[in-house]
């Protein structure tokens, strides 16, 4: 839900991926600067800033971070180095959105952006540029807000975002990366009222979505973009999983774990698309990467990914290896995990409880059995298939058991 929120704001991410056009280094710094009407649109500096970007996405903030430092001492009246020094921020809360030790740091940035932007806005006879910035501001202050359920204030964003992005539309350099908001909004125009017919009044005050024609437009935006390329592939990963289309889920989290192989995101999609495609080998190697970061204490690594990565071994260990005590001993890890995030109603928590549930049940521990399937049957949604199976694994336990009785 939190997500939709940002996405109906038709916001817009500024991301820059690797591209390196190959004359830039026959011209200097300054001839660059001369040479075009928009810092995004000089090759020079997307030299610069894509090294960066890029360290960015595999976590090494402290280098990125040194070289944003150094494109905002090169242009400290533009909005690009802070909206970067944000950009990373907002990156340090992806892997979990729970996290709120980097909103303040986020959102100073942010307001920097917008506040230098302002001024390029007011001064500059191009407005396009700095529009962008704006544009692309508001929405990362309003998914943010989206993501806190500060629904006045992400509301007040998304509506500055949308006036900003209007304006930049129709300028062709910039057009494969505003095929990004178009994108976003066509797919979960349609999605949001299917999903949640409680905002059906909502959107029909909207126009209408298309998603396949939105997921075409990222998909799109994902193979040709510069700026936009990696936020799209971001949410082409979770629009493919909603869509089951698994396999081309798979390509992506593969591709984008193996260009990016530190970022958390990425790698714990990776896992997950693997494992449901049966791709075991991959899988097992990539939750065993995921709990060694997190032993490392890298960053990024952290309990949202560990209770997936850990569900994943101790499924394999049970099912197919047939190791109980190591199936048990990573299912506990997948509960403590969900414990440290507070997501007692989640599949791999309530899932990782049947799992220890079945095996005391071969080990004809019925009791320890019941009270794991008790554990999961209080927690689930009773409508859910995780409640069903809890409850009729009581059912038959508690029967074998009366029999047992009558027998002695």
């Amino acid at each position: 839900m939190k997500n939709i929120i940002f996405v109906l704001t038709l916001s817009i991410g500024l991301y820059l991926a690797s591209a390196r056009p190959a004359d830039a280094q026959l011209y200097s710094s300054a001839e660059l600067d001369k040479n075009y009407d928009m810092i995004l649109k000089n090759p020079g500096i997307q030299i610069e800033a894509t090294e960066a970007i890029n360290m960015m996405y595999n976590y090494r903030f402290t280098e990125a971070d040194a070289e944003f430092r150094w494109l905002k001492y090169r242009y400290p009246t533009h909005p690009m180095p802070h909206f970067l020094m944000g950009l990373a921020e907002w990156w340090k809360i992806v892997p979990n959105t729970d996290n709120e030790s980097h909103d303040k740091a986020f959102l100073a940035q942010m307001d920097s952006t917008i506040e230098l932007a302002e001024e390029l806005y007011d001064n500059e006879k191009n407005k396009i540029e700095p529009a962008f910035f704006l544009a692309a501001a508001y929405a990362f202050k309003g998914r943010l807000y989206a993501e806190r359920e500060s629904w006045a204030k992400a509301a007040f964003a998304g509506k500055k975002s949308l006036k900003y992005f209007e304006q930049c539309k129709g300028n062709g350099d910039l057009s494969p990366e505003l095929l990004f908001g178009d994108g976003l909004y066509n797919y979960y125009a349609e999605w949001v009222p299917k999903e949640y017919p409680i905002l059906k009044p909502v959107m029909a005050l909207f126009p209408k979505g298309n998603k396949r024609l939105g997921e075409q437009q990222l998909e799109k935006v994902g193979n040709n973009a510069f700026y936009t390329r990696v936020e799209a592939r971001y949410f082409l990963l979770q629009i493919y999983s909603m869509e089951s289309e698994h396999s081309k889920a798979y390509e992506m989290a593969k591709y984008m774990w193996q260009t990016f192989p530190n970022n958390p995101y990425f790698e714990r999609y990776f896992c997950r698309t693997a494992f449901v495609t049966g791709k075991m080998a991959e899988a097992e190697k990539a939750a065993q990467n995921i709990l060694d970061k997190i032993s490392q204490a890298m960053p990024g690594y952290e309990a949202v990914s560990g209770r997936n990565a850990a569900y994943v071994l101790a499924y394999y260990h049970m099912n197919y290896h047939r190791n109980y005590d190591l199936a048990s001993q990573y299912y506990q890890k997948a509960i403590s995990f969900s414990t440290e995030t507070n997501s007692l109603n989640a599949g791999y928590y309530l899932s990782s409880l049947i799992g220890l549930g079945k095996i005391a049940e071969m080990k004809k521990d019925y009791d320890e059995a019941i009270r794991y399937y008790k554990l999961a049957d209080d927690k689930a949604d009773k409508k859910s298939s995780q409640a069903k199976e809890a409850k009729t694994a009581i059912a038959n336990l508690k029967k074998l058991k009366r029999e047992q009785r009558r027998k002695r």
